[in-house]
């Protein structure tokens, strides 16, 4: 009998159940959207936290480390100070505008601040983006089975999505801080049980540096290769965590901005302390396995093969856990764009509560079919986390800020950092070999910012 497997579907089966008999206590969209507005600091925290925790952070931050050393670091670490930042600043900010005028998304806000046209492209843009990085968490999770039992990409992510889709549909971010903070739990007992048991199996430190084919900047901690390589990506990522619509609707369920603070500052530190943990045990598995074929397998292939079966099988969970509790954060974003943003602002504006919220849910369900067809084509999660960050900050990052600091900034300069931000993404992604500083996100940003910077100073009636 395969004892990981056998836990890892019981374990499956069992948050699936619990979210679906949390989603029971849905009734309106606010429960949905925000469930309530009456979520605590550690509810708070620990649905950030485990969205925080996902594909990238896990399996993505382990194989980085296997090639490149401590200096995968920075994935994680570009997490959490983008955390805080949105947890001491943005988050109070945008959380005290929703509460006061009723927002329940994040597209409530930019139609407010600047325009419907401005919601609707950053919806469209987003919902491309979004299904990316949900085919990321995916892969991920199918990583995982496709170690412990060798399924075929196509049958773990199945696995994955059918999980994700059926409890987030039953309760949206009611049932995703519950399911979040019982995933939290699994995430950080297994890995801190993993990561100590994994070292002494491979000798620890001297026994990494030591293995064939290692670099010599292995243990540089501000070694960069350029683009998702080492302290560059606080560039690439940090910025996507400030302004994510996923973190922040999350924001908008806190039962208060002191709740918020607390929550999602904690959530950011938490991010940071969490970073080494599969940092260092892609590092471990240089020594027994320097032949890994994808960057995918390794932080599965080290908790198979280092670890004693019954542990191995709770760190598996772990990380299989994480994929899923990033997902139903992905999947957020997408349902309540679509009913609110796009079904109930332009299609239905006279739509019923019950209309919105069956339309929510359908747009979960459709989100959990076409991340698992997308997830299934893109050959690694850094190709599909690649996409989602680059489309975020060339979209979203500049008008956002801009928006916060200055009542002058209008839909104009909106539109127009948006449209630059994008054209400058697509070129470099199609013009270029997409290597070292040739970055889509980071060129994204920089022709968004420029793009404001032009409208901000052209002349215009009534300025």
């Amino acid at each position: 009998m395969n004892t990981a497997l056998v836990l890892l579907l019981a374990y499956t089966v069992a948050i699936t159940a619990f979210g679906v008999w949390i989603g029971r206590r849905v009734r309106v969209p606010a429960d949905f959207f925000v469930a309530g507005r009456r979520l605590s600091w550690p509810l708070v925290g620990a649905t950030v936290l485990a969205a925080n925790i996902g594909a990238g952070t896990t399996v993505g931050a382990a194989g980085l480390a296997y090639r490149d050393g401590i200096s995968a670091w920075w994935w994680n670490g570009s997490v959490g100070l983008g955390t805080l930042v949105l947890a001491l600043w943005a988050g109070p900010k945008l959380w005290a505008i929703a509460t006061r005028k009723g927002h329940l998304t994040f597209g409530d806000f930019l139609e407010d601040r600047y325009s419907p046209a401005v919601r609707v492209l950053v919806a469209v843009l987003l919902a491309v983006g979004t299904l990316a990085i949900l085919a990321g968490q995916l892969i991920a999770g199918a990583a995982v089975l496709e170690v412990v039992a060798g399924l075929p990409r196509w049958q773990g992510v199945a696995i994955g999505g059918v999980a994700m889709t059926l409890y987030f549909t039953a309760g949206g971010l009611l049932s995703s801080a519950w399911v979040n903070a019982v995933q939290l739990v699994v995430l950080i007992v297994g890995l801190l049980i993993a990561l100590p048991l994994a070292w002494s199996s491979v000798g620890g430190a001297a026994a990494i540096t030591a293995a064939p084919g290692v670099p010599a900047s292995y243990w540089n901690p501000l070694y960069s290769a350029g683009a998702f390589s080492g302290w560059t990506m606080l560039i690439l990522l940090g910025p996507g965590f400030v302004v994510s619509p996923g973190l922040v609707q999350k924001a908008y369920g806190a039962a208060s901005i002191r709740a918020l603070k607390i929550g999602i500052g904690v959530a950011g530190a938490g991010s940071l302390l969490f970073s080494f943990l599969p940092v260092l045990l892609g590092m471990a598995a240089r020594v027994n396995h320097p032949d890994i074929a994808s960057q995918n397998l390794v932080l599965p292939t080290v908790m198979m093969t280092e670890l004693p079966v019954l542990i191995g099988a709770l760190a598996l969970a772990a990380v299989f856990s994480a994929e899923v509790s990033t997902c139903d954060a992905i999947l957020f974003m997408l349902s309540t764009s679509a009913s609110r943003d796009v079904y109930q602002r332009f299609m239905n504006p006279s739509a019923s509560p019950d209309q919105v919220l069956r339309v929510a849910r359908l747009a979960a369900l459709a989100g959990g079919v076409l991340g698992v067809l997308l997830a299934v084509q893109l050959a690694t999660i850094v190709d599909a986390l690649r996409i989602f960050y680059s489309v975020l900050i060339a979209t979203l990052f500049v008008p956002v800020v801009a928006a916060l600091l200055s009542p002058r900034a209008s839909s104009r300069d909106a539109i127009t950092s948006i449209a630059c931000g994008m054209l400058a993404m697509v070129a470099v992604y199609f013009g270029t070999d997409r290597a070292g500083w040739a970055d889509p996100g980071l060129w994204g940003l920089a022709g968004s910012a420029l793009g404001f910077g032009a409208s901000w100073f052209v002349p215009r009636a009534g300025r």
